[in-house]
């Protein structure tokens, strides 16, 4: 498994890529919830990572563009989302650190559930 996540255009760029699976998003920033982050760009979310079966799974899900309705979610590994969440902190693309924080906590700290 692959992973990119580096600033990129203007943006913050994060990729992970396997034999089975691509997912790539380009953020302006991260808005972190209970169990749910929310990637924005220019203001508007563009997808999210949350969790499916409570922790046990990490989805990362993206919009098309078609009318905000139709998406793609693939499984991610939390290691990917840690490095993703650790980037936009360092790079000052979190909407709030202390959410970032409890996430961390509820989802990411959780590493029995992987």
């Amino acid at each position: 498994m692959e992973t990119t996540v580096v600033e990129h255009d203007g943006h913050l760029l994060a990729r992970l890529e396997d034999s089975d699976r691509v997912f790539e998003v380009n953020f302006d920033a991260i808005e972190p919830t209970d169990v749910t982050l929310r990637f924005l760009r220019d203001g508007v979310q563009v997808g999210s990572i949350y969790n499916d079966d409570g922790t046990k799974r990490t989805m990362a899900r993206l919009t098309t563009g078609r009318e905000d309705t139709d998406f793609i979610s693939v499984e991610v590994p939390k290691q990917f989302v840690d490095e993703v969440l650790g980037a936009a902190v360092e790079s000052g693309r979190v909407t709030d650190e202390s959410a970032a924080e409890g996430y961390r906590l509820r989802v990411l700290s959780n590493s029995s559930h992987s």
